[in-house]
């Protein structure tokens, strides 16, 4: 057992030592998300992420930094209540081990969602995205180092990230419940300084529809330990260039919030629709 996988092992049991809640669906929550968790019918349990021996605790504002575990509907459900980034200066293990911790506990579905800036000139402020696929070769793999074969393969296929299945079922949410979303594809920078003009610029040229600093990682290393994933960005301002105004977090949280109700529903809906696959 390699470094990485000792201190999973040692987060798991510090986690198991206050509950045996086994989740179903693992969510993680971005920026405008956060009271996500308060539409939970029945909270089983939260632990603060520095409860956890050896765990990353978020430093940005707007992230609580703790787990969430209780049921949407008859689905149980563990919620990350504010994430970790690589530009808060951990390892890009330490990035992931939430979501790999997640899945340790039993989780199978990752639902990715963030805050985001948009590319796609068609996208506004506070547009819904469907993440249907991703570019991350601007930030380092998190899967980088001696691979333990008990969390996957070595080289693991990134052809399908996204779960067709989960994202039919998102996009049959949408219609139904009448909240209209985007789809494209997200690609991740480092941050924590905004894309300048020319990136911006550089990522549409990729084929980018939309930017930030999360989410990608956390999909590469769900994939490698098998879970099946989706993913809705909330396009929360243009990207840089797009717009007169300069970028500030304050208006990036503001957007999110306005957001959130459309948000939560189309998530709520959603994960009550995975519980019958």
């Amino acid at each position: 057992m390699n470094e990485v996988s000792k201190k999973l092992q040692s987060c798991y049991e510090s986690v198991r030592a206050r509950t045996d809640f086994v989740p179903k669906v693992a969510v993680v929550l971005g920026s405008g998300l956060g009271d996500f968790a308060d539409t939970m019918s029945n909270v089983v349990c939260e632990i603060d992420y520095s409860q956890i021996d050896g765990f990353p605790v978020s430093t940005v504002p707007g992230h609580a930094g703790k787990y969430i575990m209780g049921y949407i509907g008859d689905v149980p459900v563990i919620c990350m209540k504010g994430r970790v980034h690589y530009y808060e200066g951990y390892q890009m293990s330490d990035v992931v081990l939430p979501v790999r911790l997640m899945a340790k506990l039993g989780a199978k579905i990752l639902f990715l969602t963030n805050a985001s800036g948009g590319i796609n000139k068609s996208f506004g402020a506070g547009d819904l995205m469907l993440i249907k696929d991703h570019i991350a070769s601007f930030v380092p793999n998190p899967l980088i180092g001696p691979n333990d074969t008990d969390l996957g393969v070595r080289f693991p296929d990134m052809s399908s990230i996204y779960d067709k299945e989960l994202s039919d079922i998102i996009r049959q949410v949408s219609i139904d419940e009448r909240i209209p979303i985007q789809e494209g594809v997200y690609i991740q920078f480092t941050g924590p300084s905004y894309e300048s003009p020319a990136e911006v610029r550089m990522a549409g040229i990729l084929g980018a529809d939309a930017v930030g600093m999360s989410t990608t990682v956390e999909a590469i290393a769900a994939n490698h330990m098998g879970m099946r994933i989706c993913g809705i960005s909330c396009i929360s301002n243009p990207g840089a260039g797009l717009s007169a105004e300069p970028l500030k977090h304050e208006d990036v949280q503001a957007a999110a919030d306005a957001a959130a109700p459309l948000f939560k529903k189309l998530l709520t809906e959603s994960i009550l629709r995975f519980g019958e696959i």
